[in-house]
């Protein structure tokens, strides 16, 4: 039961980065012509070519990557991956018949690209985090990975750049330069949010009587410690050491314990954002 809660837990919030990426690209990036990358970027442009909607296109391009996904990278590279293609793809034509759009919301272009970017990255760092991805040009992103020598960062990064040379040809300077601006803003929006979810606090703890802190650790907080014994270098004296990673809301709350039940005790607590093992994320 505990494995099929955690499942219903993460198509939940995949569920969820979808539509507020779906929001972001629909609302603020298609009425601007905003093409600062992936398939959606494509679809912006292909409109100016083509007789169709961009949501129509982007629905056409993602199955058509879908596929090439499959053929190319097999059924491991991702259940959640063809699942988020899928409902994303369906999500825009069905706001496009609900929500009918012929312009841009607001008469604020800056403003509509800072949602444009802001939405659709945030979502993207929500997928990563729950180990999908967007489709589209991600999978093209991971077949350049499997054949070529590029990392993932550089080929994504790559597709997308062509995309937005492009649209610097297919619209006007100000279109170009505002997605220019958006696929760097992207980045680096998706980097820092990606971080932020990742966050967890390391903890080296230099105290007298160990054992109050280590049941705390491992009946309260249901986390473990590394402990070994030290010595002070000045007076001698045995201490010590307890090592334990900690959640950001599990670490205030170690931390008002340990001032509680030993206030003597010397704390130090390092930021990380790349911690691997039992209870942590593995595959971001």
């Amino acid at each position: 039961m505990a494995k099929y809660g955690q499942m219903i837990k993460e198509y939940f919030m995949i569920t969820l980065a979808v539509i507020v990426m779906d929001i972001g690209v629909y609302v603020f990036k298609f009425p601007n012509n905003f093409s600062f990358g992936g398939v959606s970027g494509l679809a912006v442009v292909a409109t100016h070519f083509l007789p169709f909607t961009a949501s129509q296109i982007n629905l056409l391009v993602n199955m058509f990557l879908l596929i090439l996904g499959f053929l190319f990278l097999g059924k491991g590279f991702g259940v959640k991956t063809a699942y988020v293609t899928i409902v994303s793809s369906l999500l825009l034509n069905v706001m496009e018949v609900f929500l009918p759009m012929n312009a841009p919301l607001t008469n604020e272009t800056m403003l509509e690209l800072l949602y444009a970017i802001a939405l659709p990255a945030i979502a993207s760092a929500l997928l990563f985090y729950e180990s999908a991805s967007g489709g589209g040009t991600d999978i093209i992103a991971m077949i350049l990975k499997k054949y070529s020598t590029m990392d993932i960062s550089s080929a994504l990064m790559l597709v997308d750049a062509g995309i937005v040379v492009v649209a610097c040809f297919t619209f006007d300077t100000k279109t170009g330069l505002y997605s220019i601006c958006g696929l760097m803003a992207k980045t680096l929006v998706i980097d820092k949010a990606i971080e932020r979810m990742k966050l967890n606090k390391y903890f080296t703890i230099i105290c007298s009587d160990p054992d109050p802190i280590c049941d705390y650790i491992m009946k309260e907080l249901h986390r473990s410690a590394t402990v070994y014994k030290a010595e002070g270098a000045y007076s001698h004296q045995g201490k010590v050491v307890i090592l334990t990673v900690m959640g950001p809301k599990q670490a205030v709350l170690l931390e008002r314990y340990i001032q509680s039940v030993e206030p003597d005790a010397f704390l130090m607590v390092t930021k990380s954002s790349e911690i691997m093992g039992n209870g942590f994320k593995r595959d971001i």
